[in-house]
């Protein structure tokens, strides 16, 4: 697979016709058909995953086990996409569900911006998936969404998700005080930018690398 292929207007691409695509992975946003994917992976990774989230809340169905939750979920993101505030991708390696890479937070304006966060399959971990995806999610921000600004937040001893930042130079920023509550503790972040001036000097290396 090489290329990237939307379909429609970028600000309000239908699930049908939103396909991003790297050398290797192909992403779109989750449905409710992809429950059983989505929940295996999500509940054998639990305890690799839950120490670097957001705590659940207990007064609402989890996702991970209720299909009618997840439906609600995948609704949500439905309208973020379609108000142009977030775009949420499943991550797909040789057709089997692998991960997430979400870009969130969308503030127009002055501002242009947007967050990217991510996540992986352990048993997929290691083989810079996340990377590509995170490059692929950086062309469509940049090149379709006209966005000026990403931005990567990572707890400091989160080497995994430091790493994929090395792998694609990102430049770090600095570290923000007790920046996000993560798994009840209200945690410092490092923080990784990336402007569109910096994508289009790099955008040669990283489509070659990453893309194809």
């Amino acid at each position: 697979m090489s290329g990237s292929g939307v379909f429609g207007h970028p600000s309000m691409p239908s699930v049908n016709g939103l396909r991003l695509y790297g050398k290797r992975v192909m992403m779109r946003p989750l449905t409710p058909t992809d429950f059983p994917q989505w929940s295996e992976v999500r509940v054998r990774n639990e305890h690799w995953l839950l120490p670097w989230e957001p705590m659940r809340s207990t007064r609402v169905a989890d996702p991970t086990r209720s299909r009618d939750a997840f439906g609600a979920r995948c609704a949500a993101r439905d309208r973020e996409r379609q108000a142009g505030t977030a775009y949420g991708f499943a991550l797909f390696v040789d057709h089997a569900f692998a991960g997430e890479v979400n870009l969130n937070n969308i503030v127009r304006g002055a501002l242009q911006c947007g967050t990217i966060g991510y996540w992986i399959d352990r048993e997929r971990a290691g083989h810079s998936y996340v990377a590509e995806g995170v490059a692929v999610v950086a062309r469509f921000a940049f090149e379709e969404l006209h966005l000026h600004r990403l931005e990567i937040c990572i707890v400091p001893r989160n080497t995994n998700s430091r790493r994929v930042m090395e792998k694609l130079g990102v430049r770090e920023e600095g570290v923000a005080v007790r920046y996000l509550e993560i798994n009840g503790v209200w945690e410092d972040h490092m923080r990784f930018g990336i402007t569109a001036e910096e994508w289009h000097e790099r955008r040669a290396e990283l489509t070659a690398t990453w893309i194809g």
